[in-house]
């Protein structure tokens, strides 16, 4: 299954400015959306830069695989 990985820089922004630490990657399938502060990707995947392509969220770089993720 195609996951997708990327980093939001809005709560990156916000966590520089706040105590509280949100979690920053947002990993994706088709299933469900994660949150995270590190994924570990088990095998191979690719960065894609497509700034004329964005993601629905606006993501301009992002990470794919077909590989498993582990999220923490």
């Amino acid at each position: 299954m195609k996951t997708i990985i990327h980093v939001n820089q809005h709560i990156i922004k916000a966590n520089a400015k706040g105590e509280e630490q949100k979690p920053p990657l947002t990993i994706k399938t088709y299933k469900e959306n994660r949150k995270g502060f590190e994924a570990l990707i088990s095998g191979s995947a690719k960065v894609i830069y497509s700034p004329d392509k964005p993601l629905a969220c606006g993501a301009k770089v992002w990470i794919e695989t077909e590989s498993e993720v582990v999220v923490l």
